[in-house]
């Protein structure tokens, strides 16, 4: 581990898990590889429903996969706090609810960077910088 920390969005988890797409699916193991990475129960709930729902994966399949990134990635617990926190982000970044709540939780971890594919890519939001590690330089 770098000692640089990281938070991880849903997308990054997803492509560890990837059966199309396997270069991001190697950009995100090498990311979470180098990084300390940090997710919520919130990127765990999504990573459940789009491994449902979009990979149409089996119950013992995702719960493999949880344990894996368990082992990977510290995981909190979002607080109300949390919450108010991420309204506050939502109405000065326009970024959605969720989404504000994923920054809300990076920041709260004091971490370095939040990997996200989706997100603006090299936008700083107090001292955390947002890094689309799937972006060609």
């Amino acid at each position: 581990m770098s000692g640089v920390k990281a938070f991880v969005d849903t997308n990054v988890i997803g492509y560890l898990y990837s059966k199309t797409d396997l270069d991001k699916k190697k950009m995100a193991l090498d990311a979470i590889n180098f990084y300390d990475c940090i997710i919520s129960t919130q990127v765990l709930n999504e990573f459940c429903n789009i491994s449902i729902k979009k990979f149409h994966r089996s119950v013992p399949e995702i719960l493999k996969a949880i344990n894996e990134i368990y082992s990977a990635c510290a995981v909190i617990l979002l607080e109300p706090e949390t919450i108010k926190h991420a309204m506050e982000i939502h109405k000065r970044y326009q970024y959605s609810y969720y989404d504000s709540l994923i920054v809300a939780s990076a920041l709260e971890q004091d971490c370095d960077y939040l990997l996200s594919e989706d997100m603006n890519d090299g936008q700083v939001i107090g001292k955390m910088a947002i890094k689309n590690i799937f972006k060609m330089p």
